[in-house]
C-alpha cells in the first residue's frame, strides 16, 4: 500500500510518462502510490463570474471556489452515463517517448528520442526535425525456433545498435513479472535470446537492463545476477555474478516488501554512469515469515484443478523480521564482486543495526561513488552513506555524510528515489547532488557538494509549499535545476527552474491559470516533453528551453468535440474550515442540472493515507462523475489531516494513531455538507479502496450511523498488525513499541456498525498486498457481535487491483448497483437477527433445523 495507491475506474484516464511502448497506461493503485488518480479527477474549466456568484450563494463558507459554469444548453446535450466512461469515450490521447543519451548529451544535447507510430519505432531529433529513422518494424510478435513470442515492450540501447524485446510476460506482483527476453540487432534485424542455451530458462528472466555504454546486459534469473557482454552481438559472453540466489536470497531483484514499499519497481541493480561497476542489492529473507495465498480459479471456469494452488511469499508483517539487506558492487574490469569490510561504518552504526536497516535509495554520484540512503525500520532516523568503489582493485569503504533524526517531532522520512547527480565543471571542481530536505516543515531542494558534505552548499527552494518528487532535471549548460512544485496551490502542479545558488527562480508554466503538469526531460535537460494533464483538455508540447521555442506533440481536438456533446457534472474545488480553524481541500461533483433547493444523496469518496492526495486537478471523467450524473448524487472528496503537500505539521499529527484524526475530519466535513441544505441526511454514504477501505470502516465504526448511513469498503486493512512492516511501522512504529496505538487503530468495535443502515465489503482472495485475512477477521468479529447489516462480495484469485477474470468490470458494477439500491431506500427495512451471545457462541435454544 503506497501513499499514492488508488483504484481507478476502468476506462477513466490518467497519463504516466515513464517509457512503455506497447501497452496503454495501466490502472494502478496508493502514494504510495501511487501517484494515477483517474477515479478522483474530474472535468474542470475556469468558471465565469456568473457561475462563481451562483456557487457563492449556496456555499458561503467556501474559499478558492472554482468549477464549471452552468450550461444553458445542457438539456440539449447527452447526459453522462457509466457506459460512456467505460467504453473510452473520454480517452485523452498522449504519447510516450524514450530519450536517448549520447556521449555529448551533457554539453550538446541533441534531443534524440524514440516514439511509437502505428506500431513502428522511430528515431527523431529535436535538433534535426527532418530526421526520422525506423529502428524497429517487426510488429507485435516475433518468431524464434518455430515459436511465436508476443512483443510487449522494446527498449533501445543508447548507441541504438541493439534493443531489448520483452516477450510473453507472466505477472508476478505489482511491478514484477517473468518474461522471455531477446536482443535485437537494429542494423541486421537479427534476434538472439538473452540465454541462448535454453529457451525455457530464457522465459524465466525476471529483469534485464542495458548498460549506459550499450555493451552489456545485466539480467536476473532465479534471483541471481548475470552479465552478458554484447559488444559482439553474434557471440555474446555471459558471466554469472552471484551464486547464492534462491527462495531465501534475492540478488538484483527486490523481494515482495521492497518491490511494493521501497523501490516501487522490480529493479534492485544499478549501473554506474561509465558502465564500469554494477551495484546489486542483496536481500536475505531467511528470517522473514512466509504467508500462504491459495488460488482457486487460475484456469477458465470448469477447468480449474480439484485442489487449489498454494503460493507462498516472504511477507514481513508489522513487528516481524524484515529482510536483511546489503549492497554488493561488481567491478567489471577486474571481474570481482566486492562487499564492504566487516569493520566498515555501514555495518557498525550506533542508531541503525544491520538486521533492521532499510536501504531506500541507491544513486551513483560520479563513477566511483554511490549514495546509499538508509533508515531504521521505523523510518524516523535517516543516514546518507557515501560508498567509494575505486576503479582499481582496492577495497570498498563508506562514510556517513548526513544524519537526520525525526524522533523528537514525531516525524518520519518518506521513501523517495529522486536524488540527482550534479557533475563537476569548471565553475564547480567537485561532484555533488540535489536531495530533498525539510525547510521550516516543508519539503524543498538542497544542493550538496562534495557528496560527503554533511550540510547543504545551498538551499534551492523555500516557502510554505512543497517540491514534488525532487529535482526533475539539471541542465549542465545553463546551470539550471528544474522541478515541479505546489507553490501556486497544493492541488496544482507547475514547473519551475532555479540556479544552483537558489536564485533566479522562474516559471515555465503559466501560473495565472489552473494547471496540472508532468515533465519528461531529455538527457541534457535542454528539451522538455511538457504534458498538460488538466484541468482542461490535456495536451503535450515539446519545448526547446534554450531557444524558447515549442511545438505541439499531441492534441485532443476530438476529445474537445466529444465533451461539447455531453452534459457533464459540475466540479468544484476549494477549501473549508473545520474545527479549531483547520483548513482542508475538497472536491465536489454535483448532479446534472443541480438545484440547491433540492435534497440529494451524498457520497464521500475517501483515501486518506499518510502523505496521499486525492483532491487534485488533472482532467478526468471519473466514477465520481458517473455517480453524480446517473444516481443524481453529490460526491465529495476531502483531504483531511495526515494527507500530503500541506507541510509536516498537517501530515505528522497521525503518527502512531492512524484512523483517528482522519476519521474526525471526514465526519466533520460531512456535517458541513449536510448543513448546506441540499443534502438528504438519511442518504449519506462513504466509500474507499485499500487505505480508503480502512477509512470507510473506521469512519462507520466511529460515527455509528449518526452522519454516514451507508458505506462501501474495498480491499481494506482492518488490523495494522496484519499489514507489511515497512509501510505500517513508518507511521505506527512496531506493535511492541506502540501496543495501544495498534489496538485503537484496529477496526475492532463491531457494535459501532449496528446503527449504520447497511454497508458493503469487497475483497479479492488472491490479494498479496492487503491480505484477505483482514476481511475474514473483520467478518468474524461481526458474526461474534451479531452484526448482520452488511453485504459481502468476494473476487476469486483477484489481487489488490481486483481484475482477475473480468473482476475489474464487476467490482464497479457492484459498487454502482449497491449504492443505487441504498439511495433508493431498498435497505431501509432489512431484517437483522441478533441472537448471538456476547461470547460469540450460539445457545442450543437458538438452533433451528432447516433441513427438509
Amino acid at each position: 500500500m503506497h501513499s499514492k495507491e488508488y483504484m481507478p475506474l476502468p476506462g477513466s484516464q490518467n497519463t504516466s510518462f515513464s517509457w512503455r511502448y506497447i501497452s496503454l497506461v495501466s490502472i494502478v493503485l496508493v502514494y504510495g502510490t501511487s501517484l494515477l488518480l483517474s477515479q478522483v479527477n474530474s472535468l474542470y474549466v475556469n468558471h465565469k463570474q456568473l457561475g462563481l456568484q451562483r456557487q457563492l450563494d449556496y456555499h458561503p463558507a467556501d474559499k478558492e471556489i472554482q468549477g464549471l459554469a452552468f450550461d444553458a444548453d445542457a438539456k440539449a446535450k447527452r447526459p453522462l452515463t457509466f457506459k460512456d466512461v467505460r467504453n473510452g469515450t473520454f480517452y485523452a490521447e498522449s504519447k510516450e517517448i524514450q530519450w536517448i543519451q549520447t556521449p555529448e548529451s551533457l554539453t550538446n544535447d541533441s534531443g534524440d528520442y524514440i516514439v511509437v507510430e502505428r506500431g513502428n519505432y522511430y528515431l527523431r531529433s529535436l535538433q534535426d526535425s527532418a530526421k526520422k529513422t525506423v529502428l524497429y518494424d517487426l510488429g507485435s510478435s516475433i518468431e524464434y525456433q518455430n515459436k511465436t513470442y508476443a512483443v510487449e515492450s522494446v527498449t533501445f540501447s543508447n548507441d541504438l545498435k541493439i534493443a531489448l524485446l520483452t516477450c510473453n510476460k507472466r505477472h508476478n506482483w505489482r511491478h514484477s513479472f517473468f518474461a522471455a527476453y531477446f536482443a535485437y540487432n537494429v542494423e541486421t534485424k537479427d534476434i538472439q535470446p538473452i540465454i541462448a542455451s535454453s529457451t525455457e530458462e530464457n522465459s524465466k528472466i525476471a529483469l534485464s537492463v542495458i548498460s549506459p555504454d550499450s555493451s552489456k546486459i545485466a539480467y536476473v534469473l532465479n534471483n541471481n545476477v548475470y552479465v552478458n557482454d554484447v559488444s559482439d552481438f553474434f557471440s555474446p559472453a555471459s558471466r554469472q555474478i552471484t551464486f547464492d540466489g534462491g527462495d531465501q536470497i534475492f540478488n538484483g531483484k527486490p523481494d515482495w516488501v521492497y518491490e511494493e514499499e521501497v523501490f516501487e519497481s522490480d529493479r534492485a541493480l544499478w549501473w554506474s554512469p561509465d558502465s564500469s561497476h554494477l551495484v546489486i542489492l542483496r536481500s536475505n529473507d531467511t528470517e522473514v515469515p512466509t504467508f500462504p495465498i491459495p488460488y482457486f480459479v487460475q484456469n477458465s471456469p470448469g477447468n480449474s484443478s480439484s485442489y487449489p494452488t498454494l503460493e507462498s511469499i516472504k511477507y514481513p508483517k508489522a513487528g516481524f523480521a524484515n529482510p536483511i539487506v546489503d549492497i554488493l558492487i561488481y567491478d567489471l574490469s577486474n571481474d570481482t564482486l566486492k562487499q564492504l569490510p566487516a569493520s566498515d561504518p555501514f555495518y557498525n552504526d550506533e542508531e541503525i543495526n544491520n538486521t533492521d536497516r532499510l536501504i531506500t535509495e541507491v544513486t551513483w554520484v560520479g563513477n566511483e561513488q554511490v549514495l546509499v540512503r538508509v533508515t531504521n525500520r521505523e523510518s524516523d532516523i535517516l543516514k546518507i552513506f557515501i560508498v567509494s568503489c575505486p576503479l582499481s582493485d582496492s577495497e570498498m569503504s563508506s562514510i556517513v555524510s548526513r544524519f537526520e533524526d525525526g524522533r523528537d517531532d514525531k516525524s518520519w522520512f518518506e521513501i523517495s528515489h529522486n536524488t540527482i547527480h550534479i557533475p563537476k565543471s569548471e565553475k564547480r571542481p567537485l561532484e555533488g547532488y540535489i536531495d530533498m530536505m525539510a525547510v521550516d516543515g516543508y519539503e524543498h531542494l538542497a544542493y550538496f557538494s562534495p557528496p560527503n558534505a554533511s550540510e547543504p552548499k545551498a538551499y534551492l527552494t523555500k516557502g510554505e509549499w512543497e517540491v514534488v518528487d525532487g529535482a526533475a532535471a539539471y541542465d549542465f549548460v545553463s546551470d539550471k535545476v528544474y522541478f515541479v512544485s505546489t507553490e501556486k496551490s497544493s492541488i496544482e502542479r507547475h514547473v519551475y527552474s532555479v540556479d544552483l545558488e537558489g536564485a533566479s527562480k522562474e516559471n515555465l508554466t503559466d501560473v495565472s491559470k489552473d494547471g496540472w503538469f508532468d515533465v519528461s526531460f531529455s538527457k541534457g535537460a535542454r528539451y522538455l516533453l511538457l504534458s498538460y494533464q488538466g484541468p482542461d483538455v490535456p495536451y503535450q508540447k515539446l519545448l526547446d528551453l534554450h531557444k524558447g521555442s515549442s511545438e505541439d506533440f499531441s492534441v485532443n481536438t476530438d476529445l474537445q468535440k466529444t465533451l461539447d456533446e455531453y452534459s457533464l457534472p459540475e466540479v468544484k474545488f476549494g477549501n473549508i474550515t473545520l474545527d479549531e480553524g483547520l483548513t482542508v481541500n475538497y472536491k465536489e461533483t454535483l448532479p446534472l442540472n443541480f438545484d440547491p433547493q433540492k435534497k440529494y444523496p451524498l457520497l464521500f469518496f475517501v483515501y486518506g493515507g499518510p502523505g496521499s492526495q486525492l483532491v487534485q486537478k488533472p482532467f478526468s471523467i471519473s466514477f465520481s462523475s458517473v455517480i453524480a450524473a446517473e444516481l443524481d448524487a453529490v460526491v465529495v472528496t476531502v483531504d483531511g489531516r495526515g494527507t500530503g503537500f500541506k507541510g509536516k505539521k498537517f501530515r505528522n499529527i497521525v503518527r502512531d494513531n492512524l484512523g483517528y484524526y482522519e476519521v474526525l475530519d471526514q465526519v466533520t466535513a460531512a456535517k458541513h455538507w449536510i448543513s448546506l441544505g441540499y443534502v438528504d441526511s438519511e442518504r449519506t454514504a462513504i466509500w474507499g479502496w485499500s487505505y480508503g477501505g480502512y477509512m470507510t470502516l473506521k469512519t462507520l465504526e466511529h460515527d455509528q450511523g449518526e452522519v454516514f448511513k451507508y458505506g462501501m469498503s474495498v480491499a481494506p486493512v482492518t488490523d495494522w498488525k496484519l499489514y507489511d512492516s515497512v509501510y505500517t511501522e513508518r507511521y505506527m512504529h512496531t506493535p511492541q513499541q506502540n501496543p495501544t496505538g495498534y489496538k485503537n487503530c484496529r477496526v475492532g468495535e463491531a457494535e459501532g456498525f449496528k446503527n449504520a443502515k447497511r454497508f458493503l465489503l469487497m475483497h479479492g482472495t488472491g490479494d498479496d498486498n492487503v491480505h484477505f485475512q483482514n476481511s475474514m477477521q473483520f467478518i468474524d468479529s461481526l458474526d461474534v457481535a451479531g452484526v448482520e447489516n452488511y453485504d459481502m462480495y468476494v473476487f476469486p484469485d483477484s489481487d489488490h487491483s481486483i481484475r482477475w477474470h473480468n473482476a475489474g468490470m464487476v467490482v464497479y458494477d457492484r459498487l454502482f448497483t449497491w449504492l443505487k439500491r441504498a439511495f433508493d431506500g431498498e435497505f431501509e427495512d432489512v431484517y437483522s437477527l441478533n441472537a448471538v451471545k456476547p461470547n460469540g457462541h450460539m445457545d442450543d435454544r437458538f438452533f433451528i433445523d432447516l433441513y427438509g
